[in-house]
C-alpha cells in the first residue's frame, strides 16, 4: 500500500488535508495521507505563504529520498506562487490571457520536470503528482455559496457570494490579481475574515464531493490519486 505526502503552504490547506482529504484518500487504498507546510511556513507563525520554490523543491526531493515507497503531492495556490527572481517556481511567469486549466498544466508540468531532473534517472516520475490549486484555496469555498454562508454564521452573505460565483464558469476561473483574487473578493464580503478559521470550517460544510463536481482541476488531481492508491 501507498503512502502519500501532500506538501501544503499553510494552516488551512493542512487542516484540509486532515479533516477531508486524509480519510477518503485511505479509504481508497494508501497506507497512510499526512500532510507538510513546505519550507519555512510554520516558522512564520502559520501565517502561511509559499516559499521559494529551491527551498520547497528541496524539502520535496528530500523525502522522496527518505522513503522510497511514498508518493508526493503539492497543494499551493498559483496566486501566490513567485514567478521571479531566484525563487520563482517553474513555470509561473507565463504569457497572460491562458485558461486556468492550462496556467495550472503549465506549472505542473515545469515542476515535474524539474523534480525528475533533481532526483536523477532512476527516479520514476509517476511517484511525484504536482498540484496547483486555481487560483487559491479560497476559490473552492464557491463552489457551495449557500454553505459557505452557513458554515461561517452568515447565511445572508450567500447572495453576494453567488454574485461571484456566477460570473464564471468554475470556481477555478476566478481570477488572480491583486483586487479580485478568490481571497481578496471574500474579504470585502466578510469583513475580518480569518482563513484558518472560517476557511476550515467553510470547506468542512461544503465537503469534497461537492468541491469535486464544482472543480474540475481539482477533481483531475483527486482522479490521479485515487488511480495511483489501487
Amino acid at each position: 500500500m501507498a503512502r502519500l505526502l501532500i506538501h501544503v503552504e499553510g494552516q488551512t490547506e493542512e487542516d484540509f488535508v486532515n479533516e477531508v482529504l486524509r480519510d477518503h484518500l485511505v479509504n481508497h487504498g494508501y497506507e497512510l495521507v499526512s500532510a507538510r507546510i513546505v519550507g519555512n511556513s510554520r516558522l512564520k507563525r502559520r501565517r502561511g505563504g509559499i516559499r521559494p520554490w529551491p527551498s520547497v523543491r528541496k524539502d520535496i526531493t528530500n523525502h522522496l529520498r527518505q522513503d522510497p515507497e511514498c508518493i508526493a503531492t503539492t497543494m499551493v495556490d498559483f496566486y501566490g506562487l513567485p514567478k521571479n527572481g531566484p525563487g520563482a517556481w517553474p513555470g509561473r511567469a507565463l504569457p497572460l490571457g491562458r485558461t486556468s486549466q492550462l496556467k495550472a498544466s503549465y506549472v505542473e508540468d515545469a515542476l515535474l520536470e524539474n523534480i525528475v531532473g533533481e532526483m536523477g534517472a532512476n527516479f520514476d516520475p509517476t511517484r511525484f503528482v504536482p498540484f496547483v490549486m486555481m487560483h487559491e484555496f479560497e476559490g473552492l469555498l464557491f463552489s457551495d455559496c449557500a454553505a459557505f454562508g452557513l458554515a461561517i454564521g452568515r447565511p445572508e452573505l450567500e447572495i453576494k457570494f453567488r454574485e461571484v460565483r456566477d460570473k464564471f464558469a468554475t470556481p477555478e476561473d476566478i481570477n488572480d490579481s491583486p483586487i479580485t483574487a478568490p481571497s481578496k473578493r471574500v474579504e470585502t464580503i466578510v469583513l475580518g475574515y480569518e482563513k484558518p478559521l472560517l476557511g476550515t470550517l467553510a470547506i468542512l460544510e461544503i465537503g469534497l464531493r461537492t468541491i469535486r463536481a464544482q472543480c474540475p482541476h481539482f477533481a483531475d488531481w483527486l482522479d490521479k490519486l485515487e488511480s495511483i492508491a489501487t
